[in-house]
């Protein structure tokens, strides 16, 4: 594998951790605190050490504290410098509860690339003398002063848009000026100058005053596949393999035989097929079934076992094909609607081509040999790990080729097979290296692993990773964690819900049955906007290798697994159409294709759980949804879907609901209409409701379809 090209040089590979800084003459981080103070920027990552993340399309919050001394008006605005450098401005509005002096705005990227931004705090005299208008002119105190304090706001507004090629509002501030002439009715006064269009006209061309910024802060904005997508996982050397009785011999699939599996995945309305490693296995220490240290002759072996005489990470395993059947395949799926995600796994075979060129490059033990990879009381004796301390400049070089080969063969997105094992200084290398270039290129760690290295994996550049939603079953779980999820690290780590993994599976599956199996995907695909399934899923599959385990009995990962997926679909016995029509129904609802705006409501039951998400009417390209209070106030196009799902997969849950009317725009008082997108059935709700939630329907997907009737008091 050549080391050469590698970009900018090695030897320098850790990036630069220092916040993006104001220009010469604004604040710096350190300086003394602005005129008008600016405090709890967010989302700001790690003091601005790292981008925060955004893609194409989301409605990303900007808040921040803007205060002042005294009782004269302060504003805010966001200032978003674009990738090209276009300097666009928002207006921030304060935010509930009143006296925190809280300011926020929700904006809308619409480029992807490097952006920053900053919020700026200044003093308003338009606002303050509103306020002392609104005050003095009503009851006649000081109403000369007044009215001429105003004259002069308004005549220096209408010079400003006059000088911005303004004629109209500069008209209207002229017009708003003269009614504060002596000769107008005082009563008039107000009515003029504070209506709408004369507002309309000030909130552009008022007085900013003081105006104090906060340093630049980077956004990474990415395309819209990092924060919405359904992934679908398959092993092709499953798909169209056969076995002869005869012979006791296993023949492999094939890329060729794996089309039948991606018109599945497209017809279920999945974005994004993964495959585990694709590589040449090694023989020695080979794994056999159900993770023996005895193979057969035909066991394949584990697939993150990689390489052997044949090749290593930059080759195919010869039994799924070559190159030209690779990227067949991944016209195949492109022609379907579907992307291709390629396993990048940092692991070597005892067989692999560098455990000769490069023995440098592994972890030693104490008497010289190359240590394999543990996990006690795991053992991994196929497998060796890379001492990324050992050689740096030739690792990293080598790794950068690798993952520049395979995107070059048409492979956009890299699922990380054990991150947390390797240096995060690494990573941040790598993807700094990628993004340059290929900035459309995504990787999603598989981290299950502890907090801390979760987020600063997240932090230095994976777009997506695992979460512990496999773990997380009963209310309290879910409610915790994804309140943490959505308002604490979502600006650095976008969850992706697996509901299984060829490593996983939940003991929640392996006795709840189909109701179970209903019950994970429902949540999956509506607490994400990321969410995935491992094949088999949708056939049930949950025979576990033994009691107390959570690794499925003759896995996938170390033999061939081929599925009767016709009798099934014959039968009847599969999830095929509940996992279509969630897809279709997350396609539809702009509202669950979002992370943050997710609210629970109160189900007495302790098995029932009751959580809504909002997504605000369009803004438009490049423009910003309105800043609320803390729950804010939809609007009637704004889409809000209500989930009340069953914990319980063996008893029937009966509960009263009630709903925080509130997070869902509408008042204590508000009838509507739900339409569940399940059943196809539509009821009048209220702020109280009743459900039945039973084992073939434990779950109501609900759009509400009209807002709404008013009662009477």
């Amino acid at each position: 594998m050549s080391q050469t090209d590698v970009g900018p040089d090695p030897s320098n590979l850790t990036p630069d951790p220092t916040p993006v800084r104001r220009s010469a003459d604004g604040p710096r981080l350190g300086a003394p605190v602005g005129r008008i103070p600016v405090t709890k920027v967010s989302p700001v990552v790690e003091c601005g050490a790292y981008p925060a993340k955004a893609s194409v399309g989301e409605a990303v919050p900007i808040r921040a504290t803007v205060f002042r001394e005294g009782h004269d008006a302060v504003n805010a605005t966001v200032v978003l410098t674009g990738p090209d450098g276009t300097e666009r401005t928002e207006p921030m509005q304060p935010t509930t509860p009143l006296g925190f002096d809280w300011w926020a705005a929700t904006v809308v990227f619409d480029t992807e690339g490097p952006w920053t931004f900053r919020v700026e705090g200044w003093s308003d005299p338009w606002e303050t003398w509103v306020h002392t208008a609104e005050i003095k002119i009503p009851a006649g105190i000081d109403v000369d002063l007044v009215c001429t304090e105003g004259k002069a706001i308004f005549a220096a507004a209408a010079a400003r848009a006059d000088a911005d090629g303004a004629p109209g509002p500069a008209a209207r501030l002229r017009g708003a000026g003269r009614a504060l002439e002596p000769g107008q009715q005082v009563e008039d006064r107000l009515a003029v100058v504070l209506a709408p269009d004369v507002r309309a006209a000030m909130a552009t061309y008022g007085p900013r005053e003081l105006v104090s910024p906060s340093p630049d802060y980077p956004v990474f904005v990415d395309r819209r596949e990092a924060l919405f997508a359904s992934w679908y996982e398959f092993f092709p050397r499953s798909q169209g393999a056969t076995y002869d009785e005869e012979s006791q011999t296993w023949t492999s699939g094939t890329f060729a035989t794996s089309y039948e599996r991606l018109e599945a995945a497209a017809s279920m309305g999945f974005d994004v097929v993964y495959l585990p490693p694709i590589h040449p296995i090694g023989t020695a220490f080979r794994k056999g079934a159900n993770n023996t240290l005895t193979p057969g002759p035909s066991d394949p072996g584990s697939p993150w076992a990689i390489g052997n005489v044949e090749g290593g990470h930059d080759a195919i395993h010869p039994d799924l094909g070559d190159f030209d059947d690779f990227d067949a395949f991944v016209a195949k799926a492109r022609s379907l609607g579907l992307e291709v995600a390629l396993d990048l796994a940092l692991n070597a075979s005892p067989d692999h081509p560098w455990v000769t060129s490069h023995p440098e490059w592994f972890a030693k033990r104490a008497d010289g040999s190359i240590a394999y990879a543990e996990n006690p009381p795991k053992k991994y004796q196929d497998i060796y790990n890379f001492n990324f301390d050992a050689d740096r400049e030739g690792i990293y070089a080598a790794w950068l080729d690798v993952v520049k080969l395979w995107m070059s063969h048409g492979v956009r997105i890299f699922r990380v097979d054990n991150p947390h094992t390797k240096p995060v200084s690494f990573w941040a290398w790598l993807f700094a290296e990628v993004r340059r270039t290929d900035p459309d290129v995504l990787f999603f760690a598989e981290a299950f692993t502890r907090p801390a290295m979760m987020h600063m994996l997240g932090k230095i550049g994976f777009h997506m990773s695992y979460s512990y939603f496999t773990w997380r079953n009963e209310k309290w779980e879910l409610e915790e964690y994804l309140t943490e999820l959505t308002t604490e690290t979502d600006s650095f780590l976008r969850p992706n819900f697996f509901v299984n993994t060829p490593d996983i599976n939940p003991f929640y599956l392996q006795t709840g049955g189909k109701t179970a199996f209903t019950i994970r995907a429902v949540l999956a695909a509506t607490l994400s906007p990321l969410w995935g399934v491992y094949s088999g899923f949708e056939l049930f599959e949950s025979a576990p290798l033994g009691p107390g385990r959570e690794e499925y009995l003759d896995s996938e990962k170390f033999e061939y697994r081929p599925r009767d997926w016709q009798a099934a679909a014959d039968s009847g016995e599969n999830l095929n159409l509940l996992l279509g029509r969630l897809n279709q129904i997350r396609r539809e609802h702009p509202a669950l294709q979002q992370l943050r705006d997710l609210h629970f409501h109160t189900a007495a039951h302790e098995q029932a759980l009751v959580f809504s998400k909002r997504a605000a009417a369009a803004p438009g390209t490049g423009g910003t949804a309105a800043a609320t209070g803390a729950a804010g106030v939809a609007g009637t196009d704004d889409d809000v879907v209500i989930v009340v799902c069953s914990l319980d997969p063996h008893e029937v849950v009966e509960t009263e609901i009630v709903l925080d009317m509130e997070a869902l725009g509408l008042s204590s008082r508000d009838v509507f209409l739900v339409h569940d997108e399940l059943t196809g059935q539509t009821w009048r709700w209220g702020q109280r409701a009743f459900v039945r939630l039973t084992h073939d329907d434990p779950a109501h997907i609900l759009t509400v379809v009209r807002y709404p009737s008013r009662t009477s008091a």
